[in-house]
């Protein structure tokens, strides 16, 4: 009896110190390693919903990694092979830890040729950069010697002989200057439902225009502009594809209304009046680039400035007001950032799938005017908040949180595992020209799913500042790239100039693309996977990974990602999913299937391209393009 008594003291002791362990861990923001170098041993995970983290950032400090072939032997709840847990349909594993990994930088190009005001990945691997055509110079030239007429202030003609546009190749790391006619400054823009890129607004000659770019792999496609297209001028507006595959316009410079891009070659059928963009404008505005959201209950979701709405395209009528956002203004020049977070599909899902949205930083209303003069700037602090909301909630109401660190002008993007990234941007100051400082070199991953006062993890800082005209990207290899930043009226590159034009390109590799955790990485087999989806049917994903893992279904999840339009600290179009998995077996020699479940509408997943992730418990794999068809 006293041999029992001490065997169960010898088991009880270490599970209440390890308990305390993690109440400790967890105040101080960090999870205690859910796979401890004691193999077969106990192990602690954590997350608020289900006790059980299988996806999202975790960050463990001093933790001696695991040999991937050990991961989880000696478990006698583990099934004894890869087929009998796809069978049994096992609980999930425990996410591998990044070990202390905060992030890593590289510089990947010297020179982009234009400043990357504007952004957006495409479904060939390349990315469409653009910058605004009014200071007529670049670094770039266009081939063959063609200049475009211009006439400046005094009616005079001049020749532009410069590139304002370029494709970015990513498999060859360089880049080709593209014509563009019309200026597309702070436009809006995105890849159609069938595949083109679409650049809508501008300023001059471009601020009604709509411009089309068939993506091509000989490098002979080009924009093809129309000009005065648009029934409103759309500078510094904001563009969505709609549950119906339609385009949606709000905003702009003294354009408080919404329009529908026409058909290509025809002209708008007119414009809606916005009460809500008429309210919100205050003296320095804080109301441009609205946040536009599709929701699943087929109405829009707009934010402009600290007020929120839903308007029903069918009708074209605003239908519900949501609470004020308190702290400050948003949108720009504020310029805070806004996501939804991760949409949860079901096999079963209700009428209205849940949608949650996010938005963090900007500015108080004052800080335009207060840095506006250059004889007095004044850099009031950004803000250092975020709000979340469920806006299917029958009654919604904002739940507040700290960021931090302050942020005006930062980017918000969606990672693969569903977590959030915070990037780019200033801790002082507003948009515009050299009316910010302090640049935020310290990027935050946002895990959703923790508890709040635990949802920010520092990551490794950047040197080389990202302010004003900065943009970002998810790739489909997982990195982010960072582009862009130009907080001058022209290409000032002058040793007194504080903050230059940055031609540079980077990459910042989250701590999921650790080097110890590749052996542990899915990798989709493009050629075995669907590629056309349908609403609401399913489709296979078959990939490669480790046996030694024993993978089960729970071990996996499968994220369906729409590639944003990135301009001014906003993505538009953004939206992460987290599918339903049906089935899942084993081919064999490490070959997996996944069946999963398509988006069930255009209200929760709008037609058009989209990056397939497989998550295997915290780590990526490389996105495969899939179009969803309309």
């Amino acid at each position: 009896m006293a041999t029992l008594k001490m065997k169960l003291f010898c088991i009880v002791l270490p599970l209440f110190f390890a308990s305390a362990l993690a109440i400790e861990a967890n105040w101080r923001g960090f999870v205690p390693n859910p796979l401890p170098a004691h193999q077969g041993g106990f192990g602690l995970s954590f997350d608020h919903n289900d006790h059980t983290h299988t996806g999202g950032f975790h960050l463990f400090d001093e933790v001696q990694p695991v040999a991937a072939s050990k991961a989880v032997v000696d478990d006698p709840a583990q099934p004894a092979n890869a087929a009998a847990a796809a069978a049994g349909d096992a609980p999930a594993q425990p996410d591998f830890p990044f070990v202390n990994n905060r992030g890593a930088w590289e510089l990947l190009l010297q020179d982009s040729g234009v400043s990357v005001m504007h952004l957006n990945l495409l479904p060939n691997n390349k990315i469409m950069f653009y910058d605004a055509s009014a200071p007529h110079i670049s670094n770039i030239k266009l081939p063959n010697g063609e200049c475009l007429p211009w006439k400046n202030d005094q009616g005079v003609v001049a020749q532009d002989c410069y590139a304002h546009g370029v494709e970015y190749d990513i498999a060859t790391n360089r880049i080709r200057p593209l014509k563009i006619t019309t200026d597309a400054w702070c436009s809006s823009g995105g890849v159609m439902p069938d595949g083109r890129f679409i650049s809508t607004g501008g300023w001059a000659n471009g601020i009604k225009t709509i411009r089309y770019f068939t993506p091509c792999d000989d490098g002979k496609c080009d924009f093809k502009d129309y000009p005065d297209t648009l029934n409103a001028e759309r500078w510094y507006a904001t563009q969505i594809t709609l549950a119906d595959g339609r385009l949606f316009l709000a905003g702009g410079r003294h354009s408080y209304s919404y329009e529908y891009v026409p058909p290509e070659g025809q002209k708008s059928a007119g414009s809606i009046v916005s009460e809500l963009l008429d309210t919100t404008t205050d003296t320095d505005e804080n109301n441009l680039y609205p946040f536009v959201f599709q929701s699943s209950d087929g109405n829009i979701f707009i934010f402009a400035n600290d007020q929120s709405i839903l308007f029903n395209p069918k009708t074209n009528r605003q239908i519900k007001k949501f609470p004020t956002l308190p702290g400050g203004a948003r949108n720009y020049p504020a310029s805070g950032m806004s996501a939804l977070l991760p949409i949860e599909l079901k096999e079963k899902n209700p009428d209205v799938i849940p949608i949650e949205v996010i938005v963090c930083g900007g500015a108080l209303k004052e800080a335009y005017a207060a840095s506006v003069k250059p004889e007095n700037r004044v850099f009031l602090p950004a803000l250092n908040d975020c709000g979340r909301m469920v806006i299917t909630d029958p009654n919604p109401q904002w739940d507040k949180e700290e960021m931090p660190s302050r942020r005006v002008m930062g980017d918000m993007l969606n990672l693969p595992t569903g977590d959030l990234l915070i990037i780019n941007g200033a801790k002082a100051g507003t948009s515009a020209w050299w009316q910010a400082e302090d640049p935020n070199l310290t990027p935050h991953i946002y895990n959703p799913k923790f508890p709040k006062g635990q949802r920010f993890f520092d990551m490794a800082p950047t040197t080389i500042p990202r302010m004003y005209h900065s943009t970002s990207a998810v790739l489909p290899s997982t990195k982010i790239l960072v582009a862009g930043s130009n907080t001058n009226s022209g290409y000032w590159f002058a040793p007194d100039v504080k903050y230059k034009t940055e031609l540079r390109l980077e990459t910042f590799s989250p701590p999921y693309l650790d080097a110890s955790l590749d052996i542990h990485r899915p990798a989709i087999d493009a050629g075995a996977t669907a590629k056309k989806l349908k609403y609401g049917a399913d489709f296979n994903i078959q990939f490669k990974v480790n046996e030694a893992d024993k993978p089960g279904k729970n071990d996996f999840k499968v994220h369906m990602y729409a590639v944003p339009f990135t301009t001014h600290g906003y993505s538009m179009n953004q939206r992460l999913l987290s599918l339903a998995k049906k089935d899942f077996k084993a081919v064999g020699g490490g070959v997996y299937s996944i069946t999963a479940l398509a988006p069930p509408s255009g209200n929760v997943a709008p037609p058009g391209f989209y990056l397939v992730f497989v998550v295997h418990r915290g780590v990526p794999s490389q996105g495969v393009w899939v179009q969803m068809n309309q």
